[in-house]
């Protein structure tokens, strides 16, 4: 098996992944995404702490960096946050401009959190669409 080969697949660009991953769930653009968290959803930022100290933090919620993403909203999880009570649980993962998150929300999805999805445009998108931000 060759380098550029793994399973008879050819490898995926991240843009093709990208594409493979969104069709697998709705993402939610920034006013949809406001709703979705008063109605209940947790909103979770995911940017690195220079991008939150920077830009600012959304209101309410909750900050997990990416690399414990998994660990803290895995239900199940001995680490787990206090607001990730069940695998049906509405999430919604926001990164800086809405690539990462969208790779993130998959992987949630692979641990059984069937209602995660993920901010179009990220923070950005929030921000320019002058919803709440507090330093």
């Amino acid at each position: 098996m060759s380098d550029e080969q793994h399973d008879g697949d050819a490898p995926l660009g991240i843009d093709q992944l990208l594409e493979r991953v969104r069709a697998g769930y709705e993402r939610l653009g920034p006013q949809e995404a406001k709703t979705a968290a008063e109605d209940g959803a947790l909103l979770v930022d995911i940017r690195y702490a220079e991008l939150r100290a920077r830009d600012g933090l959304i209101p309410g919620a909750l900050v997990v960096e990416r690399n414990e993403l998994e660990w803290r909203l895995d239900p199940q999880g001995s680490h787990r946050a206090a607001e990730a009570v069940s695998h049906g649980l509405r999430v919604v993962v926001i990164c800086n401009e809405g690539y990462a998150s969208s790779l993130a929300a998959e992987s949630l999805h692979r641990l059984g959190l069937y209602r995660a999805t993920d901010l179009v445009g990220g923070f950005q998108a929030w921000r320019a669409a002058g919803l709440p931000v507090e330093a």
